[in-house]
């Protein structure tokens, strides 16, 4: 369905909004002042094997808010197949999710599985995430359809 007029107008203010940022593609994604990850790089979780920070100079809009890079590589690279890079429930917290609600994160406190990108809120939650990855990550596929929809109603 295309875009109306209004709709296209209004999307360079989608990353101003506050958290959860439901986008008009339909995906919701956590979001702290405007920024995704609360302005971490993801593809640097993949190439360098740890959170960097993104800069105001290399950034890209997709599911209705900011994300931020290292560098225009970087930027590009998500651009191309920001899937491929972003994390999994829209950023929320992956353990919250699978116990059925939202949470922010922390970008350090992280983990790629199967090769996606999973965030928790902090280090010790995401130890008790790490209990039971496989766990976890089940619950949180079957709740997230639901909680996706809950916080795009917001």
């Amino acid at each position: 369905m295309p875009l109306s007029r209004r709709a296209l107008l209004m999307l360079p203010l989608a990353g101003l909004l506050p958290w959860p940022v439901p986008s008009l593609a339909g995906l919701t994604v956590f979001a702290d002042r405007g920024l995704a990850i609360r302005g971490y790089d993801p593809v640097a979780y993949f190439l360098d094997g740890r959170p960097v920070r993104g800069q105001a100079a290399f950034v890209h809009a997709w599911g209705g808010t900011t994300w931020r890079f290292a560098s225009a590589a970087n930027r590009d690279r998500f651009a191309a197949d920001p899937s491929a890079f972003a994390p999994q429930y829209g950023g929320f917290c992956a353990f919250a999710v699978s116990e059925g609600y939202d949470a922010p994160i922390d970008p350090n406190a992280w983990k790629i599985v199967d090769g996606k990108l999973y965030l928790n809120y902090d280090r010790g939650v995401q130890r008790r995430w790490e209990a039971d990855i496989p766990g976890r990550i089940a619950k949180a596929d079957a709740n997230w359809p639901a909680l996706e929809a809950k916080l795009a109603a917001r």
